[in-house]
This record gives structure tokens, C-alpha cells and sequence, in this order.
């Protein structure tokens, strides 16, 4: 099963994972005098017992644990000898949801836990798990005996499920590997890596999410493995009817969540994992970013050209030059003398600053964050009681152990200079953790792990997540009612409930383009939905056709940041030339008219664990050609977008879901449930609006809340079935829409071939900016005779566009268009 795990270890291990392949015997080995490994499958099942709403079944010796989450997520243990690692999991704050109805039914052949949704079939004579709906269809089922096998590199176990691959099952996420939506036939590895220039199915990345979709006949499941050691995941490329994951140690914890849809998938995942908090308003505009902007004067006058080309922009992100010979939370003050007055500057032009931050610290007696680290013993430490140290950009450093809350709650403090200086958000970095030279941490440097000591084996796929999450909390606390923004590139699962993502050190080819595209679909259906990628490349060179294709699709990814290397030229939205400035700027703003829409979509998300961007297999489930469908996406229910990804490509053929579509661009109707070709000309990017919709746009801005809105403007897309749209308000960075303070708008629209009605339906306790919509009545297909606004006349007018345009209170009620 696990043939090629020997392409896959740390050079200290290796040889010993050889003795684990298959199990094969290297008995008296000149080099490692080994015993021989034996894989020790589950037997029958020989007895149970129950306490409350979990199940422990065993076949004498080992022992599996089956436990009602909700009604739909079952979770699954197996402790090799009978005795369970104590319950704690980074990835699942509390894993009871407290389940009030489930039962419990045993015949001659198997056990039965049975939920309102779902049934874990525990089968007697060979301890096969399966998991059923209530009408008795099987979704899921292993294929053989979940197994362990004895790792003498530790003296733990190498753990094992290997589940039936159904024929055509096809299976989707796993975070952000860079390959084909659809990842049966591929087999990949969670380790987070520092992995610069990254190429197509390259393997391993930065993050380890180890959740998967498996869909089948149009019903889908999920299944999350959650182990933080290194893991494995094979779907049916060894054996064609099988797909495995594994782990070099731990225990073999799984949760197995039930659909049938897609998206119930997801939402049931983050009801486990998280969702992404709210972000603050600003965070959805467009931000640059260099490797690195330096001294001041080089970010002044990169300010200065945003505004007087009237480019939008909302952040400017200093690399790690602005410190003080690469130590952190310092400033280098002969490039910035005077940080705060800056930063002040900055924001008063509507520019908010975001920081890098490392690990790494560097090992200096004059240094202020290592006395106190060192003096409090926050530093990781090697097994010997060395302090762990390796060589990162300061230098010789010592590094902090995350996994300890002592040390979070420091290092969450130590943003205190950074913030009264007026930093607005914080990118992590480096952190998978990356050390020159070796690439990471030695296995046996030791972890607090909250209490539940252990290894870096342990350790190292959550690293990343704990520095973020005591980035977070720290910002959290110190900007006391303001919502933090963070970034940071190593995550393991859950991480969603601290930070943003973005796809790493990416390259300028049209091939990565493509690969950005499929990676934050990936992400978005694999509960990282806040995710972008470095626009235009980190590394190599792009033409002019590349960065503005890469601009138009950053429109549409949920994080949109421009990002380069130093040693590359400078890319700018106005460093091709003119043409490519103007159409850049135009596609910037359009992401800023946006921005209301984009804005409601994080809070579906945020409130009901929706994904962000959803592939065309999740919008229509039940289509097996959809599967192969990789380009198009749906950025929430409302907008279809089809990047362009090839060079000179005057038109492509875009699917459009059943229903019908509207070319966002001219207002054209379109058929859905079939193709189409549209025409791709480098002023547009094909992008269309479903029927029915009501999308809200902001007048262009150059940053957030740069102007009073007098009249918010509603496009009213015309459809005959009934439909409802969505908009979300609030203060757009404070945390009073906890107490409520938001504005949950719903609008219904319901049109004929000679009327259009629509509704508004209004929820919270928020005050909008403006008193009044004006609404755009898109592609009616009848001439506008009387318009009635809550049993009131009113007056419309035609736009440029032939749209009839009638301004109404913001609470209107109800409006008749015939």
C-alpha cells in the first residue's frame, strides 16, 4: 500500500521506512538490526460497550471508538492496544456538538449507530466500518481492516485506513495541491514545505488540510483525517478500487461527514473546524506588495502613484527589509527614521500597512526578543536540551514554541510597538517552519503541544497555524474593537479561524495562472476560503497580457494581492505601459464596485460555513460532465467568472449551469445548461450574472469608505422564477455585528414576460450609510409602464445602457415594475 513512502522521508528516517515497505523483512540488516515489521490488522469484533453518545467495540486486544458528533459527522478512533491518546485536537475546538437523538441496533451480522441522517454499520466478523443514509444506500466503506504497524523510529505506530474506491467516484480537496481539480489517480503527502517556484503536481506545498470529498452518482461525502504527523493519501492510484490515508504516527482519527451535497460537506466541516471570521472591509480591496518596498521614500512614492493615477488600493505590505537587520518587531531606522509618522501618512490617504513576522529570532544578547525569550525558556529545544537553532534570513536564531500558550500570549504581546505605530495587519511567514539548509526542524525537537507533550513529528504540520493563531489573538487584544487582518503561509486545518492564505511563492507563467485558478477552488471547497495568490508571479518575469489576465482573475479571488521577488522588475498596475494600466485599472475597479457583493459573500460564509468560490462539480453535482470542468467557478451563488489562461486567446467556451445567465458586460441573456463561446477581448474576462439576481456596487473608490454613498445602486437582473439575494452590512471593521449591529437584507425577485416584483425583507440593528437605492432594472423584456413603490407611484429614467433606473427608499417593502 505504501510502496513509494521511501521517496517521501527526512534523510534520517529513511532508511528505516524502507523496512516498513510492505512489509518487507530486513531482518539482521548490515546497517540497522531491525525487527521484523508486522502489519496488525482489527479482527472480529468480539464485544462493545457504550458511554453516552459514544461507542467502543473491540476485537480483544485492540480497540475502535465510534462517536455521534451531529447528525450527520460520525467520528471514528482506533486506539492499536486498547488504550486512547487523550482527546485534543488543534484542528476541532470541541468535537460534542451534543447529539440528543441517536440509537443504537445490533443483529447477527453487525452493530448499527444510527443518527437521523446516518448509520455507521460496524460489521462483526471482519471489523469493516461503513457509513449508510437512512434509506440503507451505502456511501462509504472500508475496504480492509483498519491497521497498525510498530515504528521503531519512535516506538509508536504507522496507522492505516484503506476504504472501497467506487467506480467513477471522483474526490476533491485536500488544501491547495497543485493539480487537477479531480484528485483520484494521485497520491500526495502532508508536510508543510518551504517550496519556492512550486510546479504542477509538485508535492508537498506549505499546507496539510487533510479533508477530502469523495463524490459518487451525485452524492457526496467527506472525510477528515485529523492527524498533525506526516500524512499520506492515495486515491486509487495504487489499487483502482481503493483509496488510503495514513500517518507516521498518532492515532487513526477520522471524522466522516455526511451530504448528500457538496456544499453540505463543507458546512458541516467548518461546523467542526471553523469558519473564517468576518474580515475587515478594507482587507477585500487590493493590496501590493514587494520583496521589498524600501527606504521610506520608495513607499511614499508608490502611495503618491496610486493616487494620482486613481489606481484603488487599500493596503501597502513592507517585507522583511523594514527591520532592523531581520529581527523582528524592529524597524531599520535609517530606512524608516520615523515609522509611526509614515504609517500615519499613509493612512490618511486611505492605505492601511501590513508587516512581515517570522519565527526566527535571532540570537543576540542585545536583542530584546531573545533575552526575554531565552530568559522565559520559550525557545523550542532538541531532545538533547539544546536549544533548537538553525539559520534563517537574521542569521543564527532560535525559534519560539507555539504550541505552548505561555508563549502565544507573549508572542501575541510583543505586537504592542508594531500596533501603537499604527500597523494594521500582520503576514506570517517562514513558518511550515523553514530553516536554511536543512528545511526544517529536526524530528526530535520537543513540543509543549498544550500539555500534550511531543516531537516535532508531531508538531511540525501545526507550527504555522499556532504562530498565527498567537498573531491573531494578539492583534485581537490590542486593537481591542478592531477586527485583525493576518496572513500567514503554513496552515494545517482549522487555521481558518485565525488567518488569511495565499498559494506561496508562485511563478510568472500562464501555467501558474492555471494552477492559481484550480488552487483556490481547492481551498475555498477545503475550508480555506480566504485565499489568494502573488499576482502577476513571485518569481520569473511577466509579459503584459500575463499580469493584467492575472489582475482580472485576482478580481475574483477572495484575497487579491500583487506580490514579487526582488530580483525581479517591478510590477505595478502601471508598469507595462499605459494600455495595460488603463485596463488594469479598470478591472481594480471593478473589484471595488464590487466589494458590497464580495463583502456579503464573506459573511454567508462566516455565518453559515458557505464556500467562497465553488467549482462548477459543487454547482451542479449530479452532472458526471461537469468533472473534468476546471476554469469556471462560481465566486458565491450569483457570479460565474471563466479566467482567461492562455496567451492571445480571443474567445473560449464557457459552461453556464441550468439556467438562465446574463453577460455582466452588455446585459446579453444567455441559456444556461449548455455551452457557449464568448469572445475574449483583453478588456474583458467573461463574467456572468445569474438570474433573478439584485447585486449591490459600490461608486468606484480609491480605498474603502473614501466616499459617502448618497444612493447604493441595485442591478435587478430580471428572471421568472422566483429568487432571492442576499446583502450583508455592518461597520465593515469593529465586532458589533456580534451584538448585532448588521444589516441582513434579502431580496426577493419574481418576474413575467410584462411584470417584474420585488421584495425586500430586512433583519438587525445596523444604520446604513445611505437613504436611498438606485435600482437598475436589467434586460426586462417588456416596455416600463408604471412602477409602484409600496403602493406609490414612481418615475423611472433610462441609463446609457437602455437600463430603467427608479431611485427608492432603502426600506422599501415592496415594488411592482409592469
Amino acid at each position: 500500500m505504501a510502496k513509494d513512502l521511501t521517496k517521501q522521508q527526512d534523510s534520517d528516517t529513511l532508511s528505516t521506512t524502507q523496512v516498513l515497505e510492505e512489509g518487507v523483512h530486513h531482518v539482521n540488516n548490515p546497517v540497522l538490526d531491525l525487527p521484523e515489521i508486522v502489519k496488525n490488522y482489527l479482527g472480529p469484533v468480539t464485544g462493545y460497550h457504550q458511554e453516552n453518545n459514544n461507542y467502543y467495540f473491540t476485537d480483544g486486544g485492540a480497540s475502535v471508538e465510534v462517536k455521534v458528533v451531529s447528525d450527520e459527522i460520525i467520528r471514528v478512533r482506533l486506539a492499536p492496544k486498547g488504550q486512547f491518546l487523550e482527546d485534543f485536537s488543534y484542528a476541532v475546538p470541541q468535537s460534542d456538538q451534543h447529539v440528543a437523538v441517536y440509537n443504537f441496533e445490533e443483529d447477527q451480522q453487525a452493530y448499527r449507530v444510527k443518527t437521523n441522517t446516518v448509520t455507521c454499520v460496524i460489521r462483526k466478523a471482519d471489523f469493516l466500518i461503513a457509513f449508510e443514509d437512512r434509506e440503507g444506500k451505502e456511501y462509504n466503506k472500508d475496504y480492509s481492516p483498519m491497521h497498525w504497524e510498530e515504528n521503531p523510529d519512535f516506538g509508536g505506530y504507522y496507522v492505516y485506513c484503506t476504504k472501497a474506491a467506487q467506480a467513477n467516484e471522483a474526490f476533491y480537496g485536500l488544501g491547495d495541491k497543485p493539480t487537477n481539480l479531480n484528485i483520484r489517480g494521485k497520491r500526495f503527502v502532508n508536510w508543510n514545505s518551504d517550496t519556492y517556484s512550486f510546479q504542477f503536481n509538485q508535492d508537498p506545498l506549505y499546507r496539510s488540510i487533510p479533508f477530502y470529498i469523495g463524490l459518487h452518482e451525485g452524492d457526496a461525502y467527506g472525510i477528515f483525517f485529523d492527524n498533525t504527523f506526516k500524512t499520506y493519501f492515495d486515491f486509487a492510484a495504487e489499487a483502482h478500487d481503493q483509496t488510503s490515508f495514513w500517518s507516521e504516527g498518532g492515532e487513526l482519527q477520522y471524522y466522516y461527514i455526511h451530504g448528500p451535497h457538496m456544499m453540505d460537506v463543507v458546512k458541516r466541516y467548518h461546523s467542526i473546524t471553523g469558519t473564517h471570521y468576518l474580515p475587515p472591509l478594507w482587507a477585500l480591496g487590493y493590496h501590493q506588495c514587494r520583496w521589498s518596498y524600501y527606504p521610506e521614500s520608495k513607499v511614499r512614492d508608490l502611495a503618491r502613484n496610486f493616487r494620482e493615477r486613481n489606481i484603488p488600493c487599500d493596503a501597502i505590505y513592507l517585507d522583511i527589509d523594514y527591520m532592523d537587520g531581520y529581527r523582528c518587531f524592529t524597524w531599520n531606522k535609517r530606512y524608516f527614521p520615523d515609522p509611526k509618522k509614515m504609517i500615519k501618512d499613509l493612512a490618511d490617504d486611505g492605505f492601511h500597512t501590513v508587516v512581515i513576522i517570522d519565527p526566527g529570532i535571532k540570537v543576540d544578547e542585545n536583542y530584546w526578543v531573545f533575552k526575554e525569550g531565552k530568559k522565559n525558556r520559550y525557545f523550542c529545544r532538541r531532545g538533547d536540551d539544546y536549544f533548537m537553532e538553525g539559520y534563517v534570513w537574521p542569521g543564527r536564531c532560535q525559534f519560539p514554541d507555539f504550541t505552548n500558550q505561555e508563549v502565544r500570549e507573549w508572542w501575541g504581546g510583543l505586537f504592542k510597538g508594531l500596533v501603537e505605530a499604527g500597523v494594521a495587519g500582520v503576514w506570517n511567514d517562514m513558518n511550515e517552519p523553514a530553516v536554511f539548509g536543512r528545511g526544517t526542524f529536526p524530528n526530535d525537537v520537543r513540543h509543549n503541544f498544550d500539555g500534550y507533550r511531543g516531537s516535532h513529528r508531531k508538531a511540525h504540520n501545526v507550527y504555522g497555524m499556532q504562530m498565527v493563531r498567537a498573531t491573531y489573538e494578539g492583534l485581537k487584544t490590542l486593537f481591542q474593537k478592531k477586527r485583525p487582518f493576518t496572513i500567514t503561509r503554513a496552515a494545517y486545518a482549522g487555521t481558518q479561524r485565525y488567518a488569511s492564505v495565499w498559494t506561496g511563492d508562485n511563478v510568472a507563467t500562464w501555467e501558474h495562472l492555471r494552477l492559481g485558478a484550480l488552487q483556490l477552488q481547492r481551498l475555498s471547497v477545503s475550508g480555506m476560503p480566504f485565499c489568494g495568490t502573488d499576482i502577476g508571479g513571485f518569481s520569473g518575469e511577466p509579459d503584459a497580457e500575463l499580469f493584467t489576465r492575472w489582475i482580472q482573475f485576482g478580481v475574483f479571488s477572495p484575497f487579491m494581492r500583487a506580490h514579487s521577488a526582488g530580483d525581479t522588475a517591478e510590477r505595478e498596475p502601471w508598469s507595462f505601459g499605459p494600455e495595460h494600466e488603463a485596463l488594469n485599472r479598470k478591472f481594480i475597479e471593478l473589484r471595488y464596485k464590487l466589494l458590497p457583493y464580495i463583502y456579503s459573500v464573506f459573511w454567508e460564509h462566516s455565518k453559515y460555513g458557505f464556500p467562497i468560490l465553488r467549482p462548477l462539480t459543487m454547482v451542479e453535482q449530479r452532472l458526471e460532465s461537469n468533472i473534468p470542468r476546471e476554469e469556471e467557478f462560481c465566486f458565491g451563488d450569483k457570479l460565474l467568472v471563466s479566467p482567461v489562461l492562455s496567451p492571445g486567446q480571443q474567445h473560449k467556451t464557457v459552461y453556464l449551469p441550468a439556467g438562465d445567465w446574463y453577460y455582466y458586460w452588455n446585459d446579453s441573456r444567455f441559456e444556461g445548461g449548455k455551452e457557449h463561446e464568448v469572445k475574449t477581448p483583453m478588456d474583458e474576462m467573461p463574467i456572468f450574472v445569474k438570474a433573478g439576481t439584485v447585486l449591490p456596487e459600490y461608486p468606484v473608490m480609491q480605498h474603502v469608505y473614501e466616499k459617502k454613498i448618497e444612493s447604493l445602486k441595485l442591478l435587478v437582473y430580471h428572471a421568472v422564477q422566483e429568487t432571492n439575494s442576499y446583502m450583508y452590512e455592518d461597520h465593515g471593521d469593529t465586532f458589533a455585528y456580534e451584538q448585532q449591529i448588521y444589516l441582513e437584507k434579502r431580496f426577493v425577485v419574481k418576474g413575467t414576460s410584462n411584470s417584474l416584483k420585488i421584495k425586500q425583507f430586512v433583519d438587525g440593528l445596523y444604520s446604513e450609510r445611505y437613504d436611498t437605492y438606485d435600482l437598475h432594472l436589467v434586460s426586462l423584456p417588456f416596455n416600463v409602464k408604471r412602477i409602484v413603490v409600496d403602493d406609490k407611484p414612481a418615475v423611472a429614467k433610462q441609463d446609457s445602457q437602455g437600463r430603467y433606473v427608479v431611485t427608492v427608499p432603502k426600506d422599501f417593502k415592496n415594488i411592482i415594475v409592469t
